[in-house]
Formats: C-alpha cells, structure tokens, sequence
C-alpha cells in the first residue's frame, strides 16, 4: 500500500474572505499578528517535477542540502509522474521542468525526461558534470523528440578555483565539457551562477565569457544570478510580507509572475507523489497543497517561507522558457 502522508491541518481561505487578526496562526498570520501576504493561483503554465535530493556533489550551499546518496527526497520513477503529466496536459499546462538534486543521478530520469518531452518543452536543472557525462548516450536520442529540452548548467563563479572549492575538484571543467557537448549537440544551454554583494553583472558576465571562448562555446549563453537561498529548514531573518506589503509594492502585473501564481512543483514523500506551492518550499509541509493539481490550484499560497522574500524583493524565477 502507497505510503500516504497527512500534512498539518491549514485552513483554505477563499479569494473573498476577510479573517480577523490571529497572531498564533502562523499560516495566515506573522509574528506579529499581521495578516500575511498571498497568492492566489491563476493558471497552471508550468510542472516542475523534483527528481529527488540525491546527488554526485555535496555543495555545502545547497538549497536542498543535497548529497552523494541523499534520501530526503526519494527519487522519482516514470510511474510516479505519468498521471501528473497527462493531468497538466488536460490543464493546459506549457512545460514540464525539472530539479534535484542532481536529475541524472536518478535511474529513471532520462525515461521521465523521454516521456514529457514527447508531450511538452522541458527545461532541466543540472551541474552537466559526470552524471550527465556518462548517459551522453542516452540524452542524445532525445534531440529527435517532438518537444525540445533546454538545460540550465550551475556554473558558480567565472574562477576555477573558487568554483571547486565547494563542488570538488574537476567539477568547473567538467561542466564546461557538458556545457560543450550539449551545444555542440544541438540543446539549447543557459548558464545559473551566483551572486556577491557589489558585484558589478556586466564584469562578471564578460569573465564567464572570457572563458567561454577558451573552451569553444557561443558568448551568447543566457545567465540567471541566483542570491543565497540558504539550505532546508533554515531561517536567514528575512521580513516577513503582510498583505501591506503586497498592497503597497508589487503591481498586479508583477504579481503574475510569482512562481506560484503559474507553477506546481511534483514532490515523492515516501511511496506518494504531493503537489507542492513552489520549487523553492519543499521543506515546509504547509506548502504540501495535496495529491492532484487541480485541488492545488484552488488553494491560496501564503507568503510564509523566508525564500520567498526573494521573490517579493528581487523578482527571482526559477524559470526560463524552452
């Protein structure tokens, strides 16, 4: 019998409803007693689908806290996530993405990968180095699907040195060789790097280029600066966002580009597939929005999680079009 996980009971709160102040529901409330702010959802755009923590690094930054065999997050299997994408399509949804992890850690990723592709664009989360390396076999054949893929490589710093001081030595070259043969392929690549406070983009940005060029890859790759996202479970004192905030900041249109106003993120909690709020939240089980996705889309996501403050600040996606 699948393993069926309950979530903490939390109230759902239609569009309409006004509730009093109670400062011991931290749900709907801050600290203080403030209601929180919130989103509703609109329309299902886009499936992410966690493939499941473990991975061939241990980056000690790691927003999921990932790690060689790491099993916080079981790995998903094809037959975990056939109804969900055959529920998104009849949902209208437009593509399928995927995290980890690293995806190609996982046994069954390359079939999910086959399968969506043959239904939706996919766009993939990867470090590019061995794990990817050594199923080049296998990911090839997927160029001929009717969908393409794109595949974000992470790619830290534009420093050799500084890069594997967190991901091991080798990780930076190997990278840019999966970076390499993707394009040489015929994927569509784009690049994920991280931020340091002061940095200028442009300069930073050019020094990626720079050794793009050694290494024979187009300059013209698309960058995403991530900030630091701090790991599972913890807190980086970010202010909490009340319905002020939401009222007084973002306009209606930047609103809709909150992921959790587009997107279902695909999470394995023991035998069981839940549909989480967002790719960013899987350790918090009142983001658990339960076991289809359209019961998920009625449901009302409070701004709770510290990462979402860097939504509401800097406009973070962790998104790109195929």
């Amino acid at each position: 019998m699948p393993l069926i996980e309950t979530k903490p009971a939390r109230q759902r709160i239609p569009a309409v409803e006004v509730l009093a102040p109670r400062a011991h529901d931290s749900w709907t409330h801050t600290r203080n007693g403030d209601p929180r702010g919130y989103i509703d959802a609109d329309k299902l755009k886009e499936l992410w689908i966690h493939t499941g923590t473990a991975c061939n690094l241990a980056c000690p930054f790691c927003l999921e806290g990932s790690h060689p065999g790491d099993g916080r997050i079981p790995g998903m299997k094809l037959s975990d996530v056939k109804p969900f994408i055959h529920e998104a399509i009849d949902m209208g949804v437009e593509q399928f993405s995927f995290t980890g992890g690293e995806p190609f850690v996982i046994r069954d990723f390359v079939n999910i990968l086959d399968y969506a592709s043959q239904h939706r664009p996919c766009f993939v989360l990867t470090n590019a180095t061995e794990p990817l390396l050594k199923r080049r076999h296998q990911v090839l054949p997927l160029l001929d699907n009717p969908c393409p893929i794109h595949f974000r490589v992470s790619l830290d710093f534009p420093d050799r040195a500084r890069h594997d001081k967190d991901r091991g030595e080798g990780s930076f070259d190997q990278a840019l060789e999966g970076i390499h043969w993707l394009i040489e392929q015929g994927f569509k690549v784009s690049v994920a790097r991280q931020t340091d406070a002061g940095e200028v983009p442009a300069e930073v940005e050019a020094a990626f280029r720079g050794i793009f060029r050694e290494w024979k890859i187009p300059e013209n790759l698309a960058f995403t600066a991530f900030p630091d996202l701090g790991t599972p479970g913890s807190e980086d004192g970010s202010p909490e966002i009340t319905e002020g905030c939401m009222e007084k900041y973002p306009t209606v249109d930047s609103r809709a580009h909150f992921m959790c106003t587009y997107t279902r993120m695909l999470v394995k909690k023991g035998d069981a597939v839940r549909v989480y709020a967002c790719t960013l939240v899987d350790d918090d089980p009142q983001y658990d929005l339960g076991g289809s996705l359209a019961e998920s889309m009625d449901e009302r996501i409070m701004l709770r999680h510290h990462r979402c403050f860097s939504c509401y600040r800097y406009g973070a996606s962790c998104s790109a079009p195929v």
